[in-house]
């Protein structure tokens, strides 16, 4: 037994030294062609392969002044398809109707009620009132954004809808809290509320009963993400180290970007989260920065950098959200050629994010993609288009327009994993918040 527990803790320290030095070695930038194989096969899968990396980050104390050369090599997609506009008009058309249809008598959107033999973990009732929340979030953000930008699609059915999703926001909202010590699922409740709230704000502008109590919400709910931060900084969704009070759980990437994107969004109102919060979750996502701009999933995989979800084939859906996210909040690194280098790789690439699509089994994929990366990876990708100078996002609106037109279901949603009944409801949010960023 004394062996056999030597052995265990020989063989822990041998990957933990293995994990180092291919960390710095990659930080050195001596494994940088290993960047660009992304898999046996990729040529036929996704593309042409990469061009073979030359540059390397500059190992000096103080922050490059520009993005590291790895940061701006890429594959480049096909020349981008042309998109009918009215194509786009007709599948925002039958999204809309999708969720007016799908709304519950108490104004949200999805339920736990469809299972399947394999469910993730989430204890009830908490795990499914965030889902719940959540899913809400976006749908009604969609709605939101359509009644502004689509005026011909603002009828009065819609325009009810989201009077119902909002009384249901502001009634169940305050009370969303963590399931259990290790499952924080309510963190994506929190971030995507926030934006709700902002879409919220700018209606009935003499309402201002209403405004003072969407601005206390949008207080209450930067307060609860300050709470759920974990102790490195930034977010997780679960804790499975301690269960403390404050999270010990290993900050992960994209959720990090989510709240930073988040509390952007709410900062345009003038409601700023504390610096110091944001600060401490920017830096998070920098330490998990790679030279080439892929992010690791989580702080936990710090020291396995080349394992096949951290590579750039697996972060596809995660670059589009931590690039934007960084952007938002100041970092000079993130210019628009490190953009549009992420962008073209996106629409190069999209086999293999498309390979996850769908899949029961989070990670079961290539590069251990799972299905949800897939709507959410491209509703970011649509906002990097955003920050773009107007001649350049043309054809990147093209690209994303096409792939979504392609993937619509004959009822009108997006989906991308079967999550209980959520998914179709937030897949359908993220893919009209994407399509109308591609109308011009």
């Amino acid at each position: 037994m004394k062996r056999s527990c030597w052995l265990v803790r020989r063989a822990g320290l041998f990957r933990a030294a293995v994990g180092l030095v291919f960390f710095l070695l990659e930080g050195l930038g001596f494994l940088e062609g290993l960047n660009c194989l992304e898999g046996l096969g990729c040529q036929k899968l996704c593309g042409a392969a990469e061009p073979p990396a030359t540059g390397s980050v500059p190992n000096t104390a103080d922050p490059p002044a520009q993005p590291p050369p790895l940061a701006l090599q890429g594959p480049k997609p096909p020349p981008a398809p042309k998109v009918d506009p009215a194509d786009i008009d007709r599948a925002i058309q039958r999204g809309v109707a999708f969720l007016l249809a799908h709304q519950n008598p108490d104004g949200s959107w999805g339920s736990p009620r469809r299972t399947k033999d394999l469910n993730i973990y989430a204890p009830p009732p908490g795990a499914l009132r965030a889902f719940q929340t959540g899913t809400t979030a976006l749908a009604l953000s969609a709605l939101l954004e359509v009644e502004v930008q689509n005026p011909t699609l603002a009828t009065p059915e819609l325009r009810r809808a989201i009077d119902r999703g909002e009384d249901w926001i502001f009634v169940h909202l305050p009370t969303l809290r963590r399931a259990t010590p290790d499952a924080i699922y309510n963190v994506w409740g929190h971030a995507y509320a926030l934006q709700t709230l902002a879409h919220m704000y700018p209606r009935k502008p003499h309402d201002q009963a209403r405004r003072q109590e969407i601005l206390r919400l949008i207080r209450q709910q930067i307060e609860l993400l300050q709470r759920y931060e974990t102790v490195d900084g930034g977010w997780c969704y679960y804790d499975f180290e301690l269960g403390t009070q404050k999270p010990a759980g290993s900050s992960i990437s994209f959720v990090s970007a989510t709240v930073l994107v988040a509390f952007h969004d709410v900062g345009q109102l003038g409601v700023e989260a504390p610096r110091t919060l944001v600060d401490r979750a920017t830096a998070s996502i920098r330490r998990q920065r790679k030279p080439d701009f892929s992010y690791l999933y989580g702080e936990y995989l710090r020291w396995n950098p080349v394992h096949p979800v951290n590579r750039p084939a697996g972060s596809l859906g995660r670059s589009q959200a931590c690039n934007l996210a960084m952007r938002l909040w100041g970092d000079p690194l993130v210019t628009d050629q490190v953009l549009t280098t992420w962008l073209d790789r996106l629409f190069a690439r999209n086999g293999w994010l498309d390979l996850g699509r769908k899949r029961p089994v989070p990670h079961e994929s290539f590069f251990a993609i799972a299905g949800y990366f897939f709507y959410y990876g491209h509703y970011y990708a649509a906002r990097c288009i955003e920050l773009l100078p107007p001649e350049k996002r043309t054809a990147y609106q093209d690209h994303l327009a096409a792939v979504l037109l392609g993937l619509q279901e004959a009822d009108g949603s997006w989906w991308d994993y079967p999550l209980y009944d959520y998914h179709q409801s937030y897949g359908t949010g993220f893919a009209l918040m994407s399509l109308l960023r591609c109308r011009r």
